[in-house]
């Protein structure tokens, strides 16, 4: 029996048997191009990644949702410890060690939610989608009063779009910069070619709306002149930083690398913060209550992580033996890997994968099983798993998503998948279209 059908509160009913609600496609396109995007915007995103957007939104508890923004707090509070910081840094690249005083935008804590509680899976520190789910609330059709009270539509929509505005804001004021924020700059490789591109032309109409300069840029386009960081005849003063290489080696990104450890821009999220949070080896510690304890943190909060983050553990010539018989039940992960890549269920493993984990760094973590959520195809009714990323900036969670897919991860090209709005159904809320 999958969780789904084991779960018997409102939420799992509805992931079970709520077709009647879902995305409304006129007010979809509306939102994409005049409210908050651009003509042909639309277009581009079906052109580009047509299931980016899931068919039916994801239930939750409200205890689940709960749960969750406690752990988010809960993490941040071990960070926040002076022993934890110094352990991490010790083994961290020299360029992670420099602290610009921006806390970093947009980390997302990704919880698998299911009927038996919830896992923290990985906590990511440039989590993408923000602008996309924000678009997403403004185009729900709910059933009845009870569904539509339950999820933030296109007000809190307008609330969050606002909150990121002054995220960024914030993030200046932290580096102590004396005058305004004037631009920004939001930066990938090749930008144009990546599957999230539409979101980077939202984010910069966020931003133009609000007054602030902004152009999206590969990192090769970047230049340092007399301590400045420039794009073209643009000084940059913000830099929002979608790139994956984390600790900025790649040489196409040596300008952007010199203006962070110069202090020449803002740089976030940056490669400090990938290094206290987003490193998964620091799950290893997050997991472990014995060296929690040594590092001084709580008993109650130890206990809530320990609960809520799956055990985890560094793959190394020692434990290989014992992790290769116990791999049915384990998920190994790149510790700075992303997005799933080379990621895999250890059920799936074969022998020259496992070798090359074993030549890798990686960690197994216990296997947690990820929500289900039926959707109504065209073909017949089909069960799509789903992840909840929790949107958080210094411990607060701003906003919830849920990413439908089938297959070992999250991947954004699953028909009826994608990017899904989160209800929270507390116990005592019902709908009539849940099946009993």
């Amino acid at each position: 029996m999958s969780d789904v059908l084991a779960d018997v509160t409102p939420a799992g009913l509805l992931n079970r048997g709520c077709f009647c609600i879902g995305v409304d496609d006129e007010a979809l396109r509306r939102a994409l191009e005049s409210e908050l995007g651009s003509p042909g915007l639309a277009a581009l995103v079906a052109e580009r990644c047509p299931y980016v957007f899931a068919a039916h939104p994801v239930f939750v508890s409200g205890t689940h949702a709960d749960r969750m923004a406690r752990v988010v707090a809960a993490v941040e509070s071990v960070v926040a410890l002076p022993a934890f910081r110094e352990q991490v840094m010790s083994a961290a690249p020299a360029i992670a060690r420099h602290d610009p005083g921006a806390k970093g935008v947009f980390f997302g804590y990704d919880f698998h939610v299911h009927a038996q509680g919830i896992g923290l899976i990985e906590i990511n520190t440039n989590a993408g989608g923000a602008m996309l789910n924000a678009v997403l609330a403004r185009a729900q059709r709910a059933c009845c009063r009870e569904v539509e009270l339950a999820l933030p539509m296109s007000g809190s929509a307008a609330v969050l779009e606002a909150q990121i505005v002054d995220m960024f804001r914030n993030e200046w004021a932290l580096a102590k910069r004396g005058q305004a924020l004037r631009s920004i700059a939001i930066i990938d490789d090749r930008p144009e070619v990546q599957y999230l591109y539409p979101e980077f032309m939202l984010f910069r109409q966020l931003f133009e709306r609000h007054g602030l300069l902004a152009v999206i840029a590969d990192p090769s386009e970047l230049t340092m002149r007399d301590d400045v960081l420039w794009h073209g005849d643009l000084a940059i003063d913000m830099v929002y930083n979608r790139l994956t290489d984390f600790m900025l080696d790649a040489p196409a990104n040596a300008a952007l690398r010199a203006a962070y450890l110069e202090n020449a821009a803002v740089v976030t999220p940056h490669p400090h913060a990938h290094a206290m949070y987003a490193d998964k080896r620091n799950l290893v510690l997050l997991s472990d209550a014995g060296r929690l304890r040594e590092l001084g943190v709580p008993q109650a909060t130890i206990d809530l992580l320990v609960e809520a983050i799956p055990h985890t553990e560094l793959v190394s010539s020692v434990n290989a033996e014992r992790l290769w018989s116990e791999r049915r039940r384990l998920f190994f992960k790149p510790t700075a890997g992303y997005g799933g890549r080379a990621a895999y269920r250890g059920d799936k493993l074969t022998r020259r994968v496992w070798e090359e984990i074993l030549g890798g760094d990686y960690v197994a973590q216990a296997l947690v099983a990820p929500g289900e959520r039926v959707i109504d195809s065209e073909q017949a009714a089909q069960a799509l798993k789903f992840d909840v990323r929790n949107y958080a900036y210094g411990g607060s969670v701003q906003w919830l998503a849920a990413r439908l897919y089938q297959g070992q991860t999250t991947n954004f090209r699953t028909p009826g998948g994608g990017f899904a709005p989160v209800y929270r159904m507390d116990a005592h809320e019902r709908c009539g279209c849940a099946p009993e």
